[in-house]
């Protein structure tokens, strides 16, 4: 099971903490309920047997049934948990949009979602009270009773009415006012225990969630990210029983593909059906399951992975930049010089140089990792002008027209096929049927197996 990174964040920053109160409250009730109701059951025993049986008998019952609600606290807690990771994975997914959101005038349908989820975490939280009410209601009913049992024990004795439960003598006053002190006590650790009930169903559920990401597959690239020479020879992607396992229950299976330099390919179908993880698998971002990738004559593997990637440009469905100007993004080559000629290319090529001349800094304004200042369609538009200053012989492009108007979207497809003309080999994952038309071929994905 994949996680996107808003869950992992709603996980980390509003969930752990759960684990505190877990390890600090209820540790210590269940260590005072392990010792401190038996010292209390031996001293009432010492005095009076009968007394000390009738704590034995109520005792018991109450974790017995904190026990039996426990499993829906736990049930409860962990929709509860789920739906506010929701929530909070639903608003970081919106801030990162939140450009994008009022560029589309999406305001309503945002709206409509956060009241929704909103709802959903009303009910489950409701739920989780009626528990926690469930539970406070058992446990006073059944102390209550305890003390109430001593309390009736200990009036008659000293009464006379009872001449039973001690051992030969009858109970005086100041021992029938030490067993009252002591019923309260023996009560007062499963109290707690009880309070705290909440705080391991909370902490099972939060732990049920980090299980679920330490069992999945960690994400591995083919090589070291160094650079390397280009690898030689001429362009060739060739793909035999490529498999791809997302999960223990989704197999997506890929078809074989035999790429020449300067072919155009667009990789269509639905959400889902493995489009960007293709691409990845291309580039040696990721690991096949099974099958095999050949590049330029030979297996990709280790060994050639980053001599590879030299030679491709990665435009990503998810913008991710270094913490510098648009024109240190756009040339990534690291050599302390920038041709503006070659940079001013790339600009007009990806249609982005209108939205560089509106900023304050121009070229020279810093982005942050996520495109601060930049609504999604114009960051995406800055990898496309990165590819092109590259000049890469192989160009992977995963919805390079998405969020874009169609006047933009139009420009952009025609800037990708300029680079085609040029003898580049492309590769894009797309649902715009406009751009995937305008490709030589169209390879149609499957949905999840």
């Amino acid at each position: 099971m994949r996680r996107g990174t808003a869950v992992r964040a709603a996980l980390i920053g509003g969930k752990l903490d759960i684990l505190l109160a877990y390890l600090t409250r209820y540790h210590t009730a269940a260590f005072k309920t392990r010792v401190l109701p038996i010292a209390i059951l031996l001293a009432t025993a010492a005095i009076s047997w009968a007394a000390a049986l009738i704590l034995l008998v109520c005792g018991p019952l109450i974790p017995l049934f904190m026990a039996l609600i426990g499993y829906a606290a736990r049930d409860a807690s962990a929709r509860h948990l789920k739906e506010t990771g929701s929530l909070n994975a639903l608003l970081l997914e919106r801030l990162n949009a939140l450009v994008d959101i009022k560029v589309l005038d999406g305001r309503e349908t945002m709206e409509k979602q956060f009241f929704a989820s909103a709802e959903r975490l009303k009910s489950r939280t409701m739920a989780v009270l009626r528990v926690a009410f469930l539970s406070s209601t058992v446990l006073e009913l059944f102390a209550a009773l305890g003390v109430a049992m001593v309390a009736v024990y200990v009036g008659f004795s000293l009464l006379g009415a009872f001449r039973f439960g001690t051992y030969g003598a009858d109970l005086t006053l100041s021992r029938g006012i030490v067993l009252l002190l002591l019923a309260p006590e023996f009560f007062a650790p499963l109290r707690e225990l009880a309070g705290a009930w909440h705080d391991r169903a909370a902490a099972l559920a939060v732990c049920a969630e980090l299980a679920i990401l330490d069992q999945a597959k960690p994400e591995t690239m083919l090589g070291v990210g160094a650079s390397v020479a280009p690898l030689n020879g001429p362009i060739s992607i060739v793909t035999r029983g490529l498999l791809r396992r997302a999960g223990q229950s989704r197999t997506i299976l890929y078809p074989d593909l035999d790429l020449a330099a300067g072919e155009t390919i667009a990789l269509t179908g639905p959400s889902g059906a493995g489009k960007s993880t293709f691409l990845a698998l291309i580039a040696g971002l990721a690991r096949p399951d099974e099958g095999r990738i050949s590049v330029c004559g030979i297996d990709l593997d280790d060994s050639c992975a980053d001599a590879w990637r030299m030679r491709l440009a990665w435009v990503s469905q998810t913008p991710h930049f270094a913490n510098a100007s648009i024109a240190s993004n756009i040339d990534s080559t690291g050599k302390g010089r920038t041709d503006v000629n070659r940079l001013e290319e790339a600009l007009k090529a990806a249609r982005l140089d209108p939205v560089v001349a509106q900023l304050p800094r121009g070229l020279l304004t810093r982005l942050g990792e996520a495109g601060s200042g930049i609504s999604g369609g114009e960051a995406r538009r800055v990898l496309l002008a990165r590819a092109f200053h590259a000049q890469a012989d192989v160009i992977l492009a995963d919805e390079p027209t998405a969020d874009l108007d169609p006047v933009n979207a139009r420009a952009i497809t025609e800037s990708l096929l300029a680079l085609a003309r040029q003898g580049k080999t492309l590769i894009v994952a797309t649902h715009d049927r406009a751009l995937a038309s305008r490709m030589g071929r169209e390879i149609r994905l499957g949905g999840p197996a």
